[in-house]
């Protein structure tokens, strides 16, 4: 499952953002080097899907910064994230209801505490970005997913 999710992140959408360009059309790549992140806000903020943080930081942060605050509106656009991993998570997997959500409040709730108390130097920054992001992982695909979803594909593409 993680070649898979590698293949489609790095590979396939480096692949349209190249083609698009080679089109004429101004397409920058979803994912600039997430391994490099220093931080836990610079992975999510920098790094880790362009498109969706763009799209949430104008429709999302910035609105509910007004309302709600700097955190407030950080943790609103990781709890939409959330939900539109559940959309596309548990839905098809028919199981597994608000753990996807659980995962990006727990990221919110990681960039705000790494916000209010700086982790100071560059591998600890990078340890807790690196911590987590993947120790809470099962949450994002549950073994649910897992089972009713990943398996049949990759049974189906022959790859198991």
């Amino acid at each position: 499952m993680a070649g898979f999710v590698f293949l489609l992140h790095f590979g396939g959408f480096d692949l349209l953002s190249l083609a698009m360009r080679r089109a004429g059309i101004d397409a920058r790549p979803l994912m600039t080097f997430p391994a490099a992140a220093q931080s836990l806000g610079d992975f999510w903020g920098r790094r880790w899907n362009a498109g969706f943080r763009d799209l949430a930081f104008g429709l999302i942060f910035r609105p509910m910064c007004r309302r709600l605050g700097v955190a407030g509106a950080t943790m609103a656009a990781f709890l939409a994230s959330g939900l539109v991993h559940d959309l596309v998570i548990s839905l098809p997997a028919s199981g597994g209801y608000g753990l996807p959500t659980g995962y990006f409040v727990l990221q919110g709730l990681g960039v705000l505490a790494e916000r209010a108390m700086p982790v100071t130097g560059r591998i600890a920054g990078r340890v807790f970005a690196l911590a987590m992001v993947v120790a809470p992982i099962g949450l994002l695909f549950p073994p649910v997913f897992i089972e009713r979803v990943i398996v049949p594909f990759m049974r189906a593409i022959g790859a198991l």
